[in-house]
């Protein structure tokens, strides 16, 4: 830092060079080595799945000879052992481990951007701006359930709301800016109706916006519901997820309050809002798995490798989705370890954090909130929507 300073350069100006810089390097390689850097890593890991993602088809195929893809239907279907010797590879939807490790670098890197650019606005008070933001966090798992209600559309052969590429902005990654970006329009709006005396405080209108967008948006789920063939409304899966969630949080945050009270000690009840943002991902995530047959049986599967890889293992040591003769399924640890987890990066938001750096640390929690929230709320929709 003291070497920028040493040449006029601040940390904002730093960060949108290492912005450009990139962008540049990875369109540069991507002009220059098509096929290496933009077929068989930029569209095999993060494109491709998108694409395939909103629309019909349940994989591409990319022949590596001749640069054509085909969908699983037109090709030999979405094994890839089925193109062993072929020179070509299978792009499914979902994450794979490469671009999870993409999306994290992403993440951090936009999140300290984000952190430079709200520095210019007093945040004050940061435990009212955290609530205000909370809605956007429900808005993003909600308007990505919209585009599965388009999916679901177009395999009923019916027109969706808005049609790949348009759809693209509300899968992931490209959601997280379209959330963003309405997001920051709203923040710079309650900012302005609060600098010019329209309104008492400025976190009432950004949480109030917020809330707007996350009615208009269940309303829209609803009204498919009522009226088109392709959804089918489910209360009791809403009731059901939010109802675990909301004791399991609750009762976890209280029994940490008594055995590690220095956890809770300087986020107070933000700690139970991060703690419940992960419970209702993990509830959605076990009932999405292993118990939509008590609904209407629609098998969703894991779409992220850790996922997976947790209802892989606990297969494999229940030797199946029967502990003791009764039926548990194999999701069941991604509960605990959702209950688990949020508590231990709690851990790391002591009062000496939140006292000398409130404002990044109220951002690291939102974020925190909304890696958990934000599919947790997809998941609990998209199966109580079936869709």
């Amino acid at each position: 830092m003291n070497a920028l300073e040493r040449y006029g350069i601040g940390p904002g100006q730093a960060w949108l060079a290492a912005f450009v810089a990139a962008v540049a390097a990875i369109g540069g390689a991507a002009l220059a080595f098509p096929q290496r850097v933009y077929d068989e890593f930029l569209w095999r890991y993060f494109l491709g799945p998108v694409r395939v993602d909103a629309t019909d088809v349940s994989c591409l195929v990319y022949f590596r000879d001749d640069g054509t893809v085909q969908s699983g239907a037109e090709a030999d279907g979405c094994a890839p052992a089925t193109y062993d010797g072929m020179n070509a590879f299978v792009v499914t939807d979902g994450y794979t481990v490469t671009s999870t490790l993409g999306y994290i670098l992403v993440l951090v890197f936009m999140l300290f951007g984000v952190y430079l650019f709200l520095d210019r606005f007093d945040l004050r008070p940061y435990r009212g701006f955290f609530y205000a933001l909370f809605p956007f966090m429900l808005f993003g798992g909600a308007l990505r359930t919209v585009e599965d209600a388009f999916i679901a559309a177009i395999n009923v052969d019916a027109t969706p709301g808005l049609e790949y590429p348009a759809s693209a902005l509300l899968i992931s990654p490209f959601i997280y800016f379209t959330v963003f970006a309405i997001a920051l329009a709203a923040f710079v709006l309650s900012k302005l109706l609060h600098s010019r005396g329209v309104t008492e405080t400025w976190t009432y209108p950004l949480g109030a916006m917020g809330t707007s967008l996350v009615g208009v948006t269940f309303l829209y789920l609803v009204l498919a519901a009522l009226t088109e063939g392709y959804a089918t409304l489910y209360p009791s899966i809403l009731f059901v997820t939010l109802a675990i969630a909301t004791v399991a949080s609750v009762g976890t945050y209280y029994l940490v309050d008594r055995l590690w009270p220095s956890v809770n000690a300087g986020t107070g009840l933000i700690g139970l809002v991060v703690i419940w943002a992960h419970a209702v991902d993990g509830v959605a995530n076990v009932l999405a798995n292993d118990w939509t047959h008590l609904w209407h049986g629609f098998d969703y599967g894991a779409k992220h490798p850790f996922n997976q890889f947790i209802m892989d293992t606990t297969g494999a040591v229940q030797g199946g989705s029967e502990l003791f003769g009764v039926y548990v399924g194999d999701a069941w640890p991604f509960f605990f370890v959702k209950l688990i987890a949020p508590v231990l990066i709690l851990a790391l938001f002591d009062e000496e954090f939140l006292d000398e750096s409130p404002r990044f640390a109220i951002l690291l929690l939102g974020a925190v909130v909304a890696v958990g929230l934000g599919p947790g709320t997809r998941d609990m929709l998209r199966v109580a929507f079936a869709i």
